[in-house]
């Protein structure tokens, strides 16, 4: 059985230098007070154009970010390589609105679909829909009964001829390319464009996976129907399953605007939600390929056993664990010990860019239980083993 506390296994990549960075990181962003102050102020400092960015690299960027550029990311790439870990190129600028903008994030895109290319240690590409198109149009498009104008029209199929020109790079240069969940009001359509990119470009293997979030009550019913609808057209179905990343969002707009919320009634259920999905996709393999992206050690775990019971090479290209970087070191360099295949998402960009992908990793340490403690006693226990040598 694996040990998620072999702490010399998970920092084996990590410098005392380094981790008393982390350790002094977490402990910042353990405190709500603290981050809801740091974001203030980082947001005034924004505004008055006061020189943050060197502060922000020094710190936080480097923790949770490869670089500002792709070339940036090398050294992060090659040092998770080191340790049998894949890395996935995040464009994680956020917030553009303008076609320029759009078209130019779907060029970076594809450039990190090139440099995935032939590369072991670049597994995949991924990119979010709001990043190159207008989440307007997206919801536009997602709602049931809505008919948009012929304007609006034209400019959706603007970002599905976008999303194709991903799709078909990534099929072209052999890189499977991740398709990340958003708000449940915008999903329908991201899941569509999805399968109709499946169609095209996963015929032959998995190139365009979809996401899906399992905090919504409604994934495991659409897990089977994606199963049926891949059954149906000879495709194969990519699925990235996490637990989802708008949970707040999501309830909020469901109790102001007075319908039922998506969301899980507690932790509780999606957690058994996740780990059934994984029974169904395993079962189910003919079909699905699975990145299972997750930072919880009970599902880690249970995926490399059940792997193990169907007598899976865990060297199988078809299942990948993944995490972020900066976070659960303990579950990716413990997971790749033992010779599964592991992925982390690597996001960069420019760091001023980047902040609000930045805060929200900050607010996520905050708010998810046990998961900054987690991290921080991990760091000092590894720290104490060091001391003792």
């Amino acid at each position: 059985m694996i040990s998620f506390d072999n702490t010399e296994v998970a920092f084996s990549s990590k410098s005392n230098r380094d981790l008393k960075r982390a350790y002094w990181l977490f402990r910042i962003i353990s405190s709500p007070s603290i981050v809801k102050f740091g974001k203030g102020a980082t947001n005034l400092a924004l505004n008055l154009r006061l020189p943050i960015s060197a502060p922000i690299k020094a710190t936080i960027f480097r923790q949770f970010c490869g670089g500002e550029t792709i070339v940036e990311c090398d050294q992060t790439i090659a040092n998770l390589g080191k340790f049998g870990i894949g890395t996935i190129l995040d464009y994680s600028v956020e917030g553009k609105t303008s076609d320029e903008d759009f078209d130019q994030t779907v060029d970076i895109i594809i450039q990190t679909i090139h440099r995935a290319a032939n590369d072991p240690h670049i597994p995949f590409a991924v990119f979010k829909v709001t990043g190159i198109g207008r989440h307007d149009l997206i919801e536009k498009a997602s709602t049931k009964g809505y008919t948009p104008t012929s304007v609006e029209q034209a400019e959706i199929n603007v970002i599905i001829a976008r999303i194709d020109r991903i799709c078909q790079a990534a099929h072209e240069a052999g890189t499977p390319v991740f398709i990340d969940a958003e708000e449940s009001w915008i999903q329908d359509a991201i899941d569509q464009w999805t399968f109709d990119m499946m169609l095209k470009y996963n015929k032959e293997k998995c190139i365009v996976f979809n996401t899906l979030q399992m905090y919504r009550h409604d994934r495991i019913a659409f897990l089977t129907d994606c199963l049926n609808l891949a059954k149906e057209n000879n495709v194969k179905y990519g699925i990235k399953l996490v637990r989802g990343a708008y949970m707040e969002k999501e309830r909020a707009r469901a109790a102001e605007k007075g319908y039922p919320s998506p969301i899980q009634a507690n932790k509780a259920d999606t957690d058994k939600d996740y780990n059934a999905a994984l029974k169904v996709i395993l079962e189910n393999r003919f079909v699905f390929s699975l990145c299972a992206g997750t930072h919880n050690e009970a599902s880690s775990a249970l995926l490399m056993q059940m792997m193990q019971e169907a007598q899976i090479d865990p060297q199988s290209e078809q299942f990948y664990f993944a995490q972020l970087l900066g976070m659960s070191d303990h579950i990716s360099y413990n997971v790749a010990h033992e010779k599964y295949r592991v992925a982390k998402y690597v996001p960069f960009g420019p760091v001023k860019e980047v902040l609000p992908y930045l805060l929200r990793r900050a607010d996520e340490n905050t708010s998810v239980a046990g998961q900054t403690g987690r991290e921080l006693s991990l760091i000092i226990k590894e720290l104490d083993r060091r001391a003792k040598k």
